[in-house]
């Protein structure tokens, strides 16, 4: 009776089984690492979020990359900004999700060496070529604090670094392309600023990573692993149905029978029609007229 599963029909949905439920697995597994690296993320930016402040110059030095386990590291430094090399970096959003730009301006260090500092969010100019309007930054000797980011780039961060764009523009963070231009040594990665406050708010500071939300990354996988299971359960079930109905078909065709024991067939010992006759109806039938 299971001779139908060498059909093509039934080849075709085993075959698509036994592919669906490892792909279904690999799934899941997929959804169960990312819960797992943003879990590890979440407690890296709680710790570094944590620790006291330490000097820029302790974890970073010109043209050093920043190590994952060092970012959002909080750190301090002290200089002078040199506006005169200040840029914006065109559309970053807000904490409301408004466009606009993300001010960076080089803090000029004791030692004569430069550390980017992201002073915030502003909102972008009417004409997205023109240079948006920019609060000055704090004249003098100052101590900044803040977060320790790595350099920006198109393959991490998903933004294309655009040429041909207005003078003081750009769209990455880059602590090497920002060397080029100042022609000093500047330390890689950037800081961005959480004190001092701004005054009047503006830049708007860019507010803590979120360390908190987990996602639904297990959810999915526990729902890919569940329905890897169900294929082969949804498979026996259609066999079933396919073996029950085969047989409820065969004993329907074969139970057919006269109602002779016989065997002369529904005709015998009457009419054609299978209709048995009584005397009087023979007799006149067989008379003369």
């Amino acid at each position: 009776m299971y001779r139908f599963l060498l059909s093509r029909q039934w080849v075709i949905l085993t075959l698509v089984t036994l592919v669906l439920i490892p792909a279904m697995i690999e799934l899941g597994f997929w959804q169960f690492h990312r819960h797992e690296r943003r879990v590890a993320q979440n407690t890296l930016i709680a710790d570094n979020l944590k620790a006291a402040p330490v000097p820029v110059e302790e974890l970073t030095s010109p043209g050093h990359v920043v190590p994952r386990a060092d970012y959002w590291r909080q750190v301090t430094a002290t200089g002078t900004f040199d506006t005169a090399h200040e840029v914006v970096v065109r559309r970053r959003t807000s904490a409301d999700d408004r466009v606009g730009a993300h001010v960076l301006t080089p803090l000029v260090l004791e030692d004569g060496r430069i550390v980017l500092v992201n002073r915030g969010w502003v909102p972008g100019a009417a004409n997205q070529r023109d240079y948006p309007e920019v609060p000055p930054a704090p004249r003098g000797r100052v101590t900044v604090t803040g977060r320790l980011k790595a350099d920006e780039t198109t393959g991490a961060s998903g933004i294309k670094d655009l040429k041909g764009l207005p003078d003081r523009q750009v769209m990455l963070i880059s602590s090497g392309q920002q060397a080029e231009l100042i022609g000093r040594e500047v330390l890689g990665g950037y800081i961005e600023q959480t004190a001092p406050a701004a005054a009047g708010g503006s830049p708007e500071q860019i507010p803590e990573p979120d360390h908190e939300s987990i996602g639904a990354h297990m959810a999915y996988a526990v729902q890919w692993w569940l329905f890897a299971a169900g294929v082969p359960v949804g498979w026996l079930v259609l066999v079933r149905r396919e073996k029950r109905d085969r047989e409820t078909g065969t004993t329907a065709d074969g139970g057919t029978t006269g109602d002779g024991g016989d065997g002369g067939g529904p005709g015998a010992g009457g009419s054609g029609d299978g209709v048995p006759q009584e005397d009087g109806d023979a007799i006149q039938a067989t008379s003369p007229r």
